[in-house]
């Protein structure tokens, strides 16, 4: 499989390179075609579990600095084609870069330590059409953002193909999990995913439906597939050690969004979730309305979803890090706040209230689950 991705990879850059026009100096300056961006985002977090039939000593609450570094840049080597470079915080975990200031030492002691290239790749854009291969981004919609299968921070290793247009989205791609840091999976593993989302425009709103498959080969009988995931399945059911199950799942989702109440843009959505390679505990939902865009100085938005997700209905590794601890097995509320209040500074709030259900963590009974998240934001 990676012989494939690296294949491909050069295949792309070579055949579009040969036939594309080059830019010359008189159209672009040389300097003009690099671009850069990135932001930093300071955070205080709390994390506090309450198992019930449990002993009081059992229950646990941490309490946590934070920060998290992006830095993302690109080259346009033609018109249509660039090389895309980005790093991250968090020592290479695929779906967070929060770093924790560590009390012992200097932030000059493991700042740069921390930093991993999550981004790099060949984009080729022409028209409607995106195609990436190489380390990227996830290329799939989410309505409202929702990481009932995928955490925001979530990078795929392979080719991924991407067409919009004003009346739908197609989404296609062959990825490696298993290619990239702090792998500990004994096996290789491959995602093979479709997606597609029409979009209906109507008087002063848009309704978006979509489906999708997303298919993994070579997890069952694998062992937890991430270092960062601490040996666990992230609620995912595990068998001596390794997974009991495949993950082929089907996904279904209804957005509708209104431009204009009382001023303000208003969504709703609903996702379920379905893994068809899994006898039980194999299904998921997510609801969720937001009002308001932090857009423009002083915006402001809050959003509000419910999330139920049985054992093995997502792959627990790659989905949203943050609610129930991260992973599956679990049910509850969060509610997100954010506040433009500069050109490229932004307050937030982020606030879950959940239930753990028994097994989620080893040996460990249902649990409540509150965890706070405190955020500053510097976009540059």
């Amino acid at each position: 499989m990676k012989k494939i991705v690296l294949s491909a990879l050069a295949v792309l850059t070579l055949g579009t390179a040969m036939n594309a026009e080059t830019i010359t100096t008189t159209e672009e300056k040389f300097l003009d075609r690099f671009h850069f961006k990135g932001d930093l985002r300071l955070r205080y977090e709390s994390k506090e579990t309450f198992y019930k039939d449990a002993t009081e000593s059992t229950n646990k609450s941490t309490y946590h600095n934070r920060y998290r570094l992006r830095l993302v840049s690109a080259f346009d080597l033609t018109k249509n084609l660039k090389f895309d470079v980005g790093m991250r915080s968090g020592y290479g975990n695929p779906t967070s870069g929060n770093q924790t200031f560590l009390d012992n030492k200097p932030l000059s002691d493991y700042f740069w330590q921390s930093l991993r290239f999550n981004i790099l790749d060949i984009t080729y854009k022409k028209g409607d059409s995106t195609l990436k291969a190489g380390r990227h981004p996830y290329m799939l919609y989410r309505p409202i953002k929702s990481q009932l299968i995928w955490d925001n921070d979530i990078s795929f290793n392979g080719i991924s193909y991407n067409y919009e247009n004003d009346s739908r989205i197609i989404n296609l791609g062959v990825n490696q999990p298993t290619y990239a840091e702090q792998v500990t999976a004994k096996n290789s593993i491959n995602l093979f995913f479709a997606q597609y989302v029409q979009k209906m425009k109507l008087e002063n709103s848009q309704l978006n439906l979509g489906a999708a498959v997303y298919y993994y080969t070579g997890i069952k009988g694998n062992t937890p597939i991430y270092g960062t995931n601490k040996n666990t399945g992230m609620g995912n059911t595990l068998v001596n050690g390794v997974f009991e199950n495949n993950y082929h799942i089907v996904e279904a989702f209804g957005e509708f969004k209104l431009k204009d109440v009382i001023s303000k843009p208003l969504a709703f959505a609903a996702s379920t979730v379905y893994n068809s390679a899994a006898s039980n505990k194999n299904f998921g939902y997510d609801v969720a309305v937001q009002f308001g865009k932090a857009k423009r100085v002083y915006d402001w938005q809050v959003k509000y979803s419910y999330t139920y997700l049985q054992a093995d209905a997502v792959l627990g590794a790659h989905s949203d890090s943050d609610n129930f601890g991260g992973g599956s097995a679990a049910k509850g509320h969060a509610i997100r706040a954010k506040y433009k209040f500069g050109k490229n500074t932004y307050l937030a709030g982020t606030f879950f209230f959940d239930t753990l259900f028994a097994g989620k963590k080893a040996t460990k009974p249902a649990a409540d689950y509150e965890r706070v998240q405190l955020d500053a934001i510097i976009k540059f």
